[in-house]
């Protein structure tokens, strides 16, 4: 149970998302990666709160690879430290999982 999870990356620009999920689906880290445009995202960071327009990525894959996702996604990231959370997939559509499955090697 719990074989998927959804993976939430925030990005400073499109650009920067577009390229981020082409390389995960491409590196087959991923099955799937929705890019939503124009969110506000409010934080403390260095000592200081801070209002950032971001975009953030919807990320489907599977738990076993969260680690080299994570890894991958450091790599490559203009962030020092970027948002990456998985949240686990408690149900899903079969057909749609089994296509995470089908994409993703498991580890």
């Amino acid at each position: 149970m719990n074989e998927h999870v959804v993976v939430y990356v925030t990005a400073g620009s499109e650009q920067e998302a577009e390229k981020l999920a082409n390389g995960l689906v491409t590196e087959k880290l991923a099955f799937c990666v929705n890019v939503i445009p124009s969110i506000k995202s409010y934080y403390h960071w260095d000592g200081k709160m801070n209002v950032d327009p971001e975009v953030l990525m919807i990320i489907k894959t599977r738990r076993d690879r969260f680690d080299d996702l994570e890894k991958w996604v450091c790599a490559n990231h203009s962030y020092d430290v970027p948002e990456v959370i998985a949240l686990p997939i408690v149900q899903g559509l079969k057909p749609y999982l089994q296509g995470i499955d089908d994409w993703v090697p498991k580890k």
